[in-house]
């Protein structure tokens, strides 16, 4: 973009050249500087004064009461809701659990820096986003509901898949209608699956898919420095996002839990009303490594079933141990972790496990046959 084709119609032929290029550009460094800092690659920008004539300003007037009640219309199918848990229920390490705490008192004190200090004079829309990433299962969307019970507000929860759109351009304007119910709601908005959103932009766009990609990252990127409430972000895949939205949130990271974190969480999921044998031990399972939250919850179930289903009266560490092992034997191992070699006791006692396993397996198996 450059001077020779920026056209401004309305200066008359009596105003000298030199003020007329002056007006130029400086519309020119406006215009460059609201492309940077939006991500956007085209822009239609309307000049005029009150001397513009009646008919055209009630067209615009009319055009932004229709773009208004558009937005209005489709937040309609975004409804927040109460939180589900609160920060107790979160059991994450001692440091990341200090990082959410701070975020939150950060959030609390908003309006004391902002308003009563008067820092809004500087920065009229400060951001209080966060960016959560992990793998799955370790504890981002349980850290946003309980950041919304902690603050005493609804969430209002979305994924890439409610917001893209079949129909060319309405991507965007469901992005804005996202944020406009959070708003409306006064809401914490969690975005999940993010990276789908704020990919990387592409630079050499040929297809239909590819534009509204951009635009949709580009709109988000828009509302989000607006939007004057609270937005959080998950994502397992943060390396795929755009570099312009690295510095616009704070970026929380969500690692597997270590062996203290898994203890608790096998002792909060294994329930007082579970029938646990007496050999059942947190300490044992908690040093089976690499599992998140989310393993060790669906290992309690799987366990649970199997035995009741056997006929059985009492889990045992065996059939727990074999849950959770069946569990990581049946991941898609996309970057495989690292394995660490177990204490030999601990690895008797699993190799006993899923020898029983499978003599269990197939005694079921046998009684179906026959």
């Amino acid at each position: 973009m450059s001077n020779s084709n920026l056209l401004i119609r309305g200066i008359p032929q009596a105003v000298p050249e030199t003020v007329a290029a002056v007006c130029r550009s400086r519309l020119l460094k406006a215009v460059g500087d609201i492309l940077l800092d939006s991500g956007l690659t085209d822009i239609e920008v309307t000049v005029s004064t009150s001397s513009i004539n009646q008919s055209s300003s009630t067209s615009q007037n009319t055009n932004q009461l229709e773009d208004e009640a558009d937005v209005e219309k489709r937040a309609k199918q975004y409804k927040s809701q109460q939180s589900l848990f609160t920060i107790e229920q979160l059991i994450v390490s001692s440091e990341l659990r200090e990082e959410i705490l701070a975020a939150i008192e950060l959030i609390q004190v908003e309006s004391l820096v902002f308003d009563k200090w008067g820092l809004r004079k500087i920065e009229p829309f400060p951001r209080t986003a966060l960016n959560f990433y992990g793998q799955p299962g370790t504890g981002k969307t349980l850290a946003a509901q309980a950041i919304a019970h902690s603050l005493n507000r609804p969430i209002l929860v979305a994924s890439y898949a409610q917001i893209e759109s079949k129909f060319h351009g309405d991507g965007p304007k469901n992005v804005e209608a996202l944020f406009y119910a959070a708003t409306r709601d006064h809401a914490v908005l969690f975005i999940d699956e993010a990276d789908s959103l704020l990919s990387k932009r592409l630079t050499d766009v040929t297809q239909g898919s590819e534009r509204a990609a951009n635009s949709m990252c580009s709109q988000l990127l828009i509302c989000l420095e607006k939007f004057k409430g609270v937005v959080i972000f998950a994502t397992n895949l943060v390396e795929n996002y755009d570099k312009a939205f690295e510095t616009r949130v704070r970026h929380i990271h969500f690692p597997m839990p270590n062996e203290q974190a898994r203890q608790e969480i096998w002792r909060v999921h294994l329930v007082a009303e579970l029938p646990c044998g007496e050999d059942v031990s947190v300490e044992e399972l908690a040093k089976i490594d690499d599992v998140c939250g989310r393993d060790i919850k669906n290992a309690v179930i799987d366990a649970a079933v199997r035995t009741a289903r056997q006929g059985k009266e009492q889990i045992s560490l065996d059939q727990l141990v074999s849950a959770i092992n069946r569990i990581k034997a049946a991941r898609i191992q996309t970057n495989p972790v690292k394995k660490q070699k177990l204490d030999p006791e601990t690895e008797v006692k699993i190799r006993a496990a899923l020898a029983r396993n499978n003599h269990d397996s197939h005694s079921d198996n046998q009684g179906e046959i026959q």
